[in-house]
């Protein structure tokens, strides 16, 4: 197994790609700190983990909450002494197109995009430093790399996003820490639930592969990552979208 003893915290982990990537995490032997705001989301994570014969925690976590976050920084130290990986996964979109969107759609996003990455990355890298070790995984977007109509807030922290691992793969690189993001296309989340039928087929039809991609597959994607096998990528930002931007 990849990720054998691997302490590893996951935000967002309640639900879509972030539950996928801390059951996987967990099947690659990793111990996983599962956070998310829903508490019965963390439970719900965390028993299916225990139920498959991981090892995990779950964490009632806030990314826009610098106490919440450092009480779940403290706990994962108390439980396993250590932090190995950290996902910044946890994220929201408020679409709406530039001229009707409201200084608190786009406020609101930018707190847990882009300022929830930060402080939790912050929370963490004085740990990681310490053991001369350690990966941080971003989830940026293909909306990160091209823009999308309606999500001028969401664009903003998914370009945002990349820029923090460039940036960190160059400061932190030489004390042992690797520093990537992810890009995803169009992934079958419950975010998409309220998305007519249409549309998803519209979405479809964008991708050369012609389907949505799976949350296992981005979770495919950040155990690699996270593991020795990806000991030379740093700094990198990988699409993970069935080829959809081609």
């Amino acid at each position: 197994m990849r990720l054998t003893d691997k302490v590893s915290i996951i935000t967002g982990a309640g639900q879509g790609i972030g539950r996928a990537t801390a059951l996987k995490f967990a099947s690659e032997g990793a111990k996983v700190a599962v956070c998310d705001i829903n508490q019965a989301a963390v439970e719900d994570t965390v028993r299916a983990i225990l139920d498959d014969g991981g090892e995990a925690a779950g964490f009632n976590v806030d990314v826009t909450d610098k106490e919440s976050i450092a009480r779940m920084v403290s706990g994962v130290m108390a439980k396993w002494g250590r932090i190995d990986t950290l996902v910044n996964n946890a994220g929201i979109v408020q679409d709406a197109q530039f001229k009707k969107m409201t200084d608190e759609q786009f406020e609101r996003v930018i707190d847990v995009n882009l300022k929830g990455v930060y402080h939790c990355t912050k929370a963490v890298v004085d740990i990681m430093l310490e053991q001369n070790s350690g990966v941080i995984l971003n989830a940026s977007s293909i909306v990160g790399l091209y823009g999308n109509f309606g999500q001028t807030n969401y664009a903003a922290t998914k370009f945002g996003v990349i820029g923090m691992v460039k940036t960190w793969a160059r400061e932190l690189g030489r004390k042992g820490i690797r520093a990537n993001a992810i890009c995803p296309g169009f992934i079958e989340t419950p975010i998409l639930s309220s998305i007519p039928d249409k549309v998803i087929r519209m979405m479809e039809e964008k991708v050369p592969m012609g389907r949505l991609g799976k949350p296992e597959e981005i979770a495919n994607t950040y155990a690699w990552l996270a593991s020795d096998e990806a000991s030379y990528i740093n700094g990198a930002v990988i699409e993970v979208s069935g080829g959809c931007t081609i």
